[in-house]
């Protein structure tokens, strides 16, 4: 590493040219960097050497750096930051990581910047869905908080700092006394082993600062805030906000239960009750909000196939749209290779006025466009016999998706010609018996 004077930023850190400091603390310093290899930019966490020579906390510290730095590769998920390398060397330690432009959920817990109830659901709803991938991969993150989630756009998220995670297949003594008092579940204080539900408990401490820009608790010091942690029931978030309905609460304080039976047992079946509250509660728009699209999507047959982390990439490569009754959708003999598939609803397939067929939720068309040689032509006109709900894929953006997820899509078409070329073959059994019936 170069060294220079006294605030003159470093050109490089190993491989990595510096652009500029993000920020920095009393352990670390962060970099927007550029790994000229892959040609993208990167963040660059770099550790303070004196924090980690330290005679007293350098050793725990150092063992939560290698507990973050151990993911690297393993979490791949489009709502955990993805850790790209680690280099521990001498006094040179620093972490290469996915960078997120946005900021933290801080400001946006705060009082007067609070978002409106939906879309705090729906990014309650995808940590939901990032921290139970995170469970499957045998990982508890233990620390989450505003400061932890990052926001991308109007409800993107990241989750980030991994440093003080349980990973299930580290047969080591994890440090103790670690993650943010605030949200902090009773079984974390009591030191005692821990499950996904202690991040359950965290992340609905998160909702209700979200939701009201208020701790559950107030508490002057960490002894206060700690005692009330373990003898005191918040007051519900509609005392600070009074718009927040029942349904709301409930959520919220289910998932801060003292006691971890009476707390949500599984990521999903919190997720669902977000989703019910968003289908409830939510004015209906012309927007479709992501967590009712992959909600959807996990429904359907033509993606039974795909996991969470492909469904996260379909809703990323897709169109959604709204057609109402009547309309028509397809036009025979126009040009177009789009497909769609039906996320809600009945459409007609039609063929110079006579009715080929019905097509209802989960069904896919204008795939055999796409299938077919470039230039072809629609063969069939399709109308929309209910207000329906599609999902349209445009092929030249799934050819950039990952190969997973075009290797998904080829499945489900395959699925899909099999069982039309099997109703085909009995259609085609009936006429000949009724022919020869007929002789």
């Amino acid at each position: 590493m170069r060294t220079h004077p006294k605030n003159f930023i470093m050109e490089s850190i190993g491989k990595y040219q510096i652009v500029k400091e993000l920020g920095h603390g009393a352990t670390s310093t962060v970099y927007l960097a550029l790994d000229p290899f892959n040609e993208q930019q990167v963040a660059l966490k770099v550790f303070n050497a004196n924090v980690l020579n330290n005679s007293t906390s350098g050793k725990a510290f150092r063992k939560l750096l290698l507990t973050e730095a151990s993911l690297a590769g393993k979490l791949s998920h489009p709502h955990i930051v993805k850790i790209f390398d680690a280099i521990m060397d001498g006094d040179t330690n620093y972490m290469v990581m996915e960078y997120v432009g946005g900021e933290t959920l801080e400001r946006l817990a705060e009082v007067d910047h609070l978002l409106p109830l939906g879309r705090t659901a729906e990014i309650i709803y995808k940590c939901c869905k990032a921290l139970e991938y995170a469970q499957y991969q045998g990982v508890i993150h233990r620390d989450i908080k505003p400061a932890n989630i990052l926001l991308c756009g109007e409800s993107d998220i990241k989750i980030s700092d991994f440093g003080a995670a349980v990973i299930e297949s580290q047969q080591t003594t994890q440090v103790s006394g670690v993650g943010s008092p605030a949200y902090m579940s009773p079984e974390q204080i009591k030191e005692q082993s821990l499950s996904h539900q202690t991040d359950i408990y965290s992340l609905g401490v998160t909702m209700y600062r979200m939701l009201t820009g208020k701790l559950p608790y107030d508490a002057a010091n960490n002894y206060s805030m700690i005692y009330q942690i373990m003898n005191i029931q918040p007051p519900p978030p509609s005392t600070f906000r009074p718009e927040i309905p029942p349904s709301l609460d409930a959520i919220v304080l289910r998932a801060m239960h003292k006691e971890i039976a009476s707390r949500y047992q599984t990521w999903d079946e919190m997720a669902r009750d977000l989703v019910s509250f968003i289908s409830d509660n939510v004015p209906q728009q012309e927007e479709i909000f992501d967590t009712e699209k992959f909600d959807t999507v996990r429904a359907l047959p033509f993606f039974k196939q795909f996991n969470d982390v492909e469904l996260w990439e379909v809703l990323r490569i897709s169109a959604w749209r709204k057609v109402p009754k009547g309309e028509q959708i397809l036009r025979d003999g126009e040009e177009g290779l789009n497909f769609f598939i039906i996320a809600n609803g009945s459409v007609r397939v039609v063929k110079q006025g006579r009715l080929l067929s019905l097509l209802h939720k989960g069904d896919c068309f204008g795939e055999m466009a796409h299938l077919s040689e470039k230039g072809a032509k629609r063969s069939t006109d399709v109308l929309a016999k209910t207000d329906v709900k599609l999902i349209e894929i445009d092929p030249s953006v799934l050819a950039l998706a990952t190969s997973n997820c075009r290797y998904r899509f080829d499945e489900s078409f395959l699925r899909i010609i099999v069982k039309r070329l099997s109703v085909a073959n009995t259609r085609i059994a009936r006429l000949l018996s009724d022919h020869e019936d007929a002789q």
